[in-house]
Parts: structure tokens; sequence; C-alpha cells
């Protein structure tokens, strides 16, 4: 039980808030990562893994001092070092008191301004180095994922019985094979539950390895199931799965995961991690598939 990480992120969490018709940066909540790491021996002073979280607002408007509207889809990103993650209804909350707010006098300086305060605001609320931008709306959509391969095609469906509903590491099963192979993996049924709310939340997770071990497709099916049981965040999430593939595999494998959950009240959370031994171009090649996280993905 995680009581004072749940007593925190219960600020806002099943409550009814107005928020604010002004911009305020009061409304952010910072969330400790330690309690859960400690749980799965993740040691946040020797983490096994590089990442960031990618957060998509997709709603975010603010006004010009004519009090014409501006809206953009908002990326921000910050590092998995980061000793705390924001509370995601905190955020929505900060965010929507932009809304009524004048920046700027005319779009791009309304958008500049924006930008500035909600990077020094996050930066000094999670004691991190936070990065935002704006994205416009000329993404591309349907070549980002083209290279992972949907695990359900290498596994008989019919005769897969998955019976475990709370995680399960020991589903996870990894032969040596010849020679070190390259994996693209996605799976589209990823299910867990808020740790506060309960409510359910769902996402796509992608998972890319190279070793000289196979992991059974059919047993990280049925382990990536049993999380539809499971009461954490997004981001716990992400480093969890991370953490078991990890201890089955060999010291010198390069691995990453990443979880892109469908937006809730206007926002997605794209956790990413990866080994420190994976090398920079494949780390950033992949890294860059979660730029437009679910942006014209399953809409």
């Amino acid at each position: 039980m995680h009581s004072n990480t749940d007593k925190i992120a219960s600020t806002f969490l099943g409550k009814k808030v107005s928020g604010s018709q002004n911009y305020d940066s009061s409304l952010l909540v910072a969330v400790p990562r330690n309690e859960n790491r400690e749980q799965y021996e993740i040691s946040s002073v020797k983490l096994p893994f590089d990442g960031w979280d990618v957060w998509h607002a997709y709603e975010f408007s603010a006004m010009s001092e004519n009090s014409v509207p501006v809206t953009r889809v908002l990326k921000i990103k910050y590092n998995c070092t980061s000793p705390f993650i924001v509370e995601s209804k905190s955020l929505k909350l900060y965010l929507n008191s932009f809304n009524m707010s004048r920046f700027g006098k005319n779009t791009g300086e309304c958008l500049n301004i924006c930008r500035r305060i909600i990077e020094n605001d996050l930066c000094e609320k999670l004691q991190t180095n936070v990065e935002a931008a704006f994205l416009e709306n000329n993404y591309p959509r349907n070549e980002i994922f083209k290279e992972f391969i949907d695990i359900m095609e290498y596994v008989d469906a019919d005769s897969l019985k998955v019976e475990r509903f709370k995680e399960s590491p020991e589903l996870l099963k990894a032969e040596k094979t010849d020679a070190a192979k390259t994996y693209y993996l996605s799976f589209d049924s990823l299910r867990s539950n808020c740790r506060v709310t309960h409510q359910p939340d769902f996402g796509d997770v992608f998972i890319y390895y190279k070793s000289k071990k196979h992991i059974d497709e059919a047993g990280l099916v049925k382990y990536l199931c049993s999380f539809r049981s499971e009461y954490h965040f997004h981001e716990e999430c992400c480093e969890m799965i991370y953490k078991r593939l990890y201890d089955i595999l060999d010291d010198a494998d390069e691995l990453f995961v990443c979880a892109l959950y469908t937006r809730r009240g206007g926002i997605d959370i794209s956790p990413v991690r990866w080994s420190k031994n994976c090398s920079i171009k494949d780390a950033e090649l992949l890294l860059d598939m979660t730029k437009f996280a679910r942006c014209g993905i399953k809409q």
C-alpha cells in the first residue's frame, strides 16, 4: 500500500474541483516516484534504464491580449530521472487555468509566453528540466509505428488461455537463440487502473529488444493481460513492464518499452524507457516514434 503517495495524488483526484478562471500555478501537484520503484527493486540512485515521460494535452487553449482564442496540442516531456511526476488531474486543472487568461499581442507571442510559463512552473514543481512545445496540425499519421508488429500475429488466440489478472512476472519465459535478433512488438489491449480513482486506463504497448534470447510471445501476452486488475500510474506500469523484461534478458541486451495510453480529459501520457546500453541512434529513432503519440492511431 502506498499511503503517502496516494495521499498526495488524491489532492484533486476523485473530488469535485472548480479550477480557476485565471492562470494558477499552485494547482500543480508533484507525486514522488520512489515508493513504487522500491517495491519493484528499481533503484532511483542507479536506474536500469533511461527514458522520458511524454504528455500530450490535446485541448490546450489560451487567449491573446485582444481575447482571440489560441488552441494547440501541447507536448510536455521530462526525464525519468526526475524525483517527481506530475499528477494528471492537477495538470488538467493547471492547463485549464490558461483558458481565460491573456498573453501576448498575437498568436505567436501568446504561444511563446505560455510555453515559457509552463516549462518554468513544471521545472520548479518537478525539480527537473521540462521541455514544452506546441504541435501544429501537419503531423504524420500512419507511418509512425510501421516497424512494430502486432504480437497477436505470433500467438494462436483461439487456444490462448489467460487466467491471471494481477501482475504475474512468472508468465514471462525466454529461450537462448543462436544469434542476436531484433524484435519489434506491439500490443493494443493494455489495461490497468488508476491507483487513486480506480478508473480503467487503456493503452498500446510497444516493445523493442535485441538479444540472443527470444521472449515467448504467448507468455508475454499473458503477462501484459495480467495488468488488467493492477492499480498504478501509467509511468509505474511502463517501468514495471520494463523491469520484468530486463530481468529475463541479458545485461548486454537492448530493450525499449513505450506505453501509449489513450487520452482522458484531453490528455494522454506516454512513458518511454530504454536500456542504457541501447545505441543513441536506435534509442533516438524509437523515441521519435512517440513524438505524436496516438495522433491518428485508432482514433
